[in-house]
């Protein structure tokens, strides 16, 4: 699968999705201070799932109308690197190519999903790409 890792993602869970063959772009490595606005457009022109531990993405989703091919949000303690790891492994055996068009919470003892919208170009206003 394609996927945008934001910069909140542990490096040591990129470099797990990358051996086992997706195909990753970690934010940290092109574009560290980029802000989540540049993070969801960069997510919807590549195709990627977006991949984050920042719960902002779902306010530009279902406040302001942002896009992206689909959000996977962990909500796991930072420190629980294995069980973010087992975690994902879950969400993507169980949901695989589904993941695209949902927003997903993973959490410690289940997944939440919603749709995202499917909703035309989208616009920010400026009070919200500088809060």
């Amino acid at each position: 699968m394609r996927w945008l890792a934001d910069e909140c993602i542990d490096a040591a869970l990129v470099a797990r999705l990358r051996s086992g063959g997706h195909d990753v772009v970690y934010m940290a490595e092109i574009a560290p201070a980029a802000n989540d606005v540049e993070v969801m457009a960069l997510a919807q022109r590549e195709s990627r799932l977006l991949l984050t531990e920042d719960k902002d993405f779902g306010d530009l989703v279902y406040r302001h109308g942002g896009q992206a091919p689909g959000i996977v949000l962990l909500r796991l303690d930072p420190a629980m690197h294995a069980l973010k790891q087992q975690r994902l492994d879950a969400a993507i055996a169980r949901f695989g190519e589904d993941l695209f068009g949902r927003y997903m919470i993973v959490e410690k003892a289940r997944f939440r999903s919603r749709p995202m919208r499917a909703i035309g170009t989208w616009r920010l206003t400026d009070e919200f790409r500088n809060p």
